[in-house]
């Protein structure tokens, strides 16, 4: 029997850089609040067999109405301080033998990149999606002058969600983790464990700025 897939969907940060006035997941993208998107993709998902939605104090009735028409195992509970306090809030509702840890704020996951994921994880028991940095790295800072050389970027990766585990790993990784981390995988790799990759996807965007708002427009409006 295949193993059970939960879903986490990390919708407690306030997203303080988008300069709004609430979370940002309950912006509108295309006449849509952005985190309906992000709860579609994987209620979608036929390899996933429930949700997990993490949330702030205070949200319990936007929640509950963008999971209202969920035809899907879901379960609500709140976040804590730091990234891994929520995490680990998520992970400890889960049923599931695999964990898919997921930004909120990235609204267009495919179903590919889920089931490539969903296999990965099953195989190394860790597994994040990355994108290679195509840019030019340099040393320095704004409004200063630029330090001399550059940066190889060739084994440099831009990581994404969502990341899968093994339940069993993750939980023991964000028990144990003292660090401040801003992906899971961090935690995991503390404990001096293997994280795999596969590859990611260019449109898996997170919505952190304005002009992050305006590129998901595009995209929302070009999916339709």
């Amino acid at each position: 029997m295949e193993e059970r897939v939960s879903a986490v969907i990390l919708a407690a940060g306030r997203g303080t850089r988008i300069g709004a006035d609430r979370n940002k997941v309950y912006l509108k993208i295309a006449s849509r609040p952005l985190l309906s998107y992000t709860l579609a993709a994987f209620a979608q998902c036929e390899r996933i067999n429930e949700i997990i939605l993490v949330i702030g104090a205070g949200e319990e009735s936007d929640a509950a109405k963008l999971t209202s028409g969920i035809e899907k195992e879901i379960k609500i509970v709140h976040g804590g301080t730091r990234r891994q306090d929520s995490s680990f809030a998520g992970v400890s509702a889960c049923s599931g033998d695999i964990v898919l840890i997921h930004d909120a704020a990235r609204p267009f996951v495919s179903s590919k990149l889920i089931a490539r994921l969903i296999d990965a994880t099953r195989e190394h028991g860790a597994c994040v999606p990355v994108l290679p940095v195509v840019d030019t790295i340099r040393r320095g800072a704004l409004d200063l002058p630029l330090e001399s050389g550059t940066v190889e970027r060739s084994r440099l990766l831009r990581m994404q969600t969502p990341q899968g585990f093994s339940r069993a790993l993750i939980e023991e990784a964000l028990s144990q983790t003292e660090s401040d981390v801003t992906d899971d995988a961090a935690a995991v790799l503390e404990l001096g464990r293997e994280v795999w990759t596969v590859a990611g996807e260019e449109t898996n965007i997170k919505v952190t700025t304005r002009d992050d708002l305006v590129l998901a427009e595009m995209i929302a409006s070009y999916r339709k």
